[in-house]
């Protein structure tokens, strides 16, 4: 009998393709400037989860300045976006390897569920950004009375 080892690479596959895509699929390329994008784009790593009540989005976004990061819900639509500004090379220095990302990031979720706009928090703290998405309570249905 042979054996074959299998590796687990279809989810980093998936989110490789997801990083790819995501800046055409999510808009950000068509409503924007021509300079805005043709400047260099990153991508930070993104964590989606949810518990009973909240939806938790995190995003880790090391070295930026909170007021250089951005968080707008619109309907059922949380985007992300910031941008980093290219560092300063000093005098006398050449890189042999550079591989800090720089520039403008947006990152979009279409959110499954409705949520209470008016108790959405975001937080930053050691590099991660964490946004609290609170569900919206589901609305009952009454039966009205036809007279």
């Amino acid at each position: 009998m042979k054996l074959t080892k299998v590796s687990p690479v279809r989810a980093p596959l998936k989110e490789s393709i997801d990083r790819l895509f995501d800046p055409f699929l999510s808009g950000a390329l068509w409503n924007e400037p021509l300079a805005r994008v043709m400047e260099p784009a990153w991508l930070p790593a993104i964590n989606f989860s949810e518990n009973d009540k909240e939806f938790f989005v995190r995003l880790e976004v090391p070295g930026l300045h909170k007021e250089n990061l951005d968080v707008n819900l619109t309907g059922d639509v949380l985007t992300l976006s910031g941008h980093r500004e290219v560092s300063k090379e000093t005098p006398g220095e050449n890189y042999l390897y550079q591989e800090m990302e720089t520039g403008r990031f947006t990152r979009s979720i279409r959110l499954p569920a409705p949520v209470s706009e008016a108790k959405v928090e975001a937080t930053y703290a050691d590099g991660v950004l964490t946004v609290k998405l609170p569900k919206a309570e589901p609305v009952i249905k009454n039966r009205i009375a036809i007279k």
